[in-house]
């Protein structure tokens, strides 16, 4: 079979007015960015905002392997399984990072036959947001730094500036670095470090605002430093926020492309899930269940990190929740849990892959405690053995769980079907969501909930850095918001090394940053990264231009 851009590049893809129009969305509300992707214009909310919300539809998955477990193409051929057995589908999925793309894992567009296109617009600068994101960010930056220099009328003090620089990329050399040296003209030298464009505040705030105004008003709100009193600096006092805004006026317009069977999907917003909150944005998800009957939406990494968050952050703030969940396990990735090393993965071992199921029952009985339906979607690979996959299914049918083999990859909608018919009867089960913990509770009260109900840790340890943060957050009064969890996302607990279900964990917060515009506290745990680094062997090597003009190496 062909690999996935030489199947994208192979696709005919109809007009994106077509697609626009399959998804109920009349022409005037169709900002078309070529011919085959369109941003939606916020006009469409007073015709649609009175239909009736189709059902949602959660994937998410088991602690992956390094390059994943295929979530997203899952995501993509259950939207058009539904669509084969004659149901109105929609998926939202998360703008793919460049760091990834370049990197280790690859974009995130499907792959094989389930896949969104066009591939390598989605997975390079598609309709610019990265761009616009990157740039706010660093608008808010600049100004503040300008602001420093410039007689420091705001009395912030240089070294307790919180509000980093971003680009999308994974560079490791700016995880610390020291700015305005050598001239006084080049501003007050200082501390400073960059993050990943993904795991930025106002990337956070973009995919949880309503709209352009409470985009507005929430940037406003961003925490940008302290000064020498210790009171903190806005970037509304900054009076940045205005600017902010209009950098971002298109970039908050959801991006419509669609699948390669023509199903409808909105790419709209790219969190991580390992040091931010990991899903796309209200906006598209909102507006996709206003025009589909079944929406269908990932959340990225494992349950313990993009599920969570999705529940406990994203359907708090939106006023939503799924109406069934598909956690998506494969083979490999239960061998890993297993104990088998990664270069043994495509070797049969029905043995450690059982033992890995152990990962497995854990994401199980997380969705469980937030009461919704849900089943197993087996994620063929094609070095699963037919003893492997028949193994897996009777451990989830002596779990009482049911559990189908997805085929997305080889075969789209078509090898989803039988998932996409159990979705179909989950949405109609009764369904008691609830968030893990309440507002009222304390931060430390949200973390435990979360590390030991969700990690099954014993315990949390705090550095002295996060006992102090903790308590000053608490004074400011932001113990009523929600955490968001930076965690390694290869491990239930915060070493990657320690796989399948470790016992008697102890989870380690080394410290914490409010995101007080996204309405969010960061927690840091173990030795997770907000700037990740490029692997020996990158992606990026691996690319080119081919004497017809056409790309080689998006994978």
């Amino acid at each position: 079979m062909n690999n996935d851009l030489k199947i994208a590049q192979a696709a005919k893809l109809d007009d994106i007015y077509t697609i626009a129009e399959k998804a109920g969305i009349r022409r005037e509300y169709v900002e078309p960015y070529g011919n085959d992707k369109a941003k939606i214009l916020p006009a469409i909310h007073s015709e649609i905002d009175t239909h009736p919300n189709g059902r949602l539809i959660l994937v998410t998955a088991i602690n992956p392997t390094p390059a994943g477990e295929g979530k997203s193409t899952t995501t993509i051929g259950l939207a058009d399984g539904l669509q084969q057995i004659g149901k109105k589908a929609m998926a939202c999925l998360r703008e793919p990072s460049l760091g990834p793309v370049f990197g280790l894992k690859g974009g995130a567009a499907g792959g094989g036959y389930a896949q969104v296109v066009p591939m390598e617009s989605i997975n390079l600068h598609f309709t610019g947001d990265m761009h616009a994101i990157t740039t706010a960010n660093n608008l808010i930056a600049a100004v503040l730094d300008n602001s420093i220099y410039q007689g420091n009328p705001l009395n912030i003090d240089p070294a307790r500036v919180v509000w980093p620089r971003c680009m999308d990329m994974n560079d490791r050399t700016l995880r610390s670095i020291t700015i305005a040296q050598d001239k006084k003209t080049n501003g007050i030298e200082r501390k400073d470090h960059f993050v990943i464009t993904v795991a930025t505040e106002v990337m956070a705030i973009l995919c949880l605002s309503r709209d352009l105004h409470d985009f507005q008003e929430r940037i406003g709100r961003c925490i940008v430093a302290y000064t020498y009193d210790g009171k903190p600096v806005t970037v509304r006092d900054l009076k940045v926020d205005g600017a902010a805004a209009v950098v971002m006026k298109d970039a908050l317009k959801p991006n419509l492309v669609q699948t390669l069977e023509h199903t409808p999907v909105f790419v709209h917003g790219g969190p991580f899930a390992n040091i931010a909150h990991g899903c796309n944005s209200i906006i598209a998800t909102t507006m996709a269940l206003k025009l589909a009957d079944y929406v269908v939406t990932e959340a990225g990494f494992g349950a313990d990190l993009g599920a969570e968050k999705f529940m406990d952050i994203k359907c708090r703030t939106a006023g939503i929740h799924p109406d069934a969940v598909v956690i998506v396990a494969t083979v490999r990735a239960l061998k890993l849990h297993g104990g088998v090393e990664l270069d043994h993965l495509d070797e049969e071992n029905v043995e450690a892959m059982l033992k890995g199921t152990a990962n497995l029952a854990k994401h199980m009985e997380s969705i469980k405690s937030c009461g919704v339906p849900f089943t197993i979607c087996i994620n063929r690979f094609s070095s699963d053995t037919e003893a492997e996959l028949n193994a897996l299914k009777k451990w989830c049918e002596d779990q009482g769980c049911s559990a189908e083999i997805s085929e997305g990859w080889a075969k789209g909608g078509k090898g989803t079907i039988d998932l996409a018919r159990k979705v179909v009867e989950l949405c109609d089960e009764p369904n008691d969501f609830h968030c893990l913990y309440p507002l009222e509770a304390t931060l430390k009260e949200k973390i435990e909930a979360i590390a030991k109900t969700i990690y099954g840790a014993e315990a949390v340890e705090y550095a002295p850095e996060a006992e102090k943060q903790l308590k000053q957050f608490a004074d400011m009064g932001y113990d009523s918001l929600p955490v968001c969890m930076a965690k390694t996302p290869l491990s239930l607990s915060d070493d990657p090394k320690l796989k399948g279900r470790p016992q008697h964990v102890t989870i380690h917060v080394r410290s914490l940053s409010v995101s007080a515009g996204a309405g969010f506290v960061v927690v840091y745990t173990g030795s997770v990264l907000t700037m990740p680094g490029l692997p020996k062997d990158p992606a990026a090597v691996h690319m080119g231009i081919n004497p017809d003009g056409s790309s080689y190496g998006i994978f």
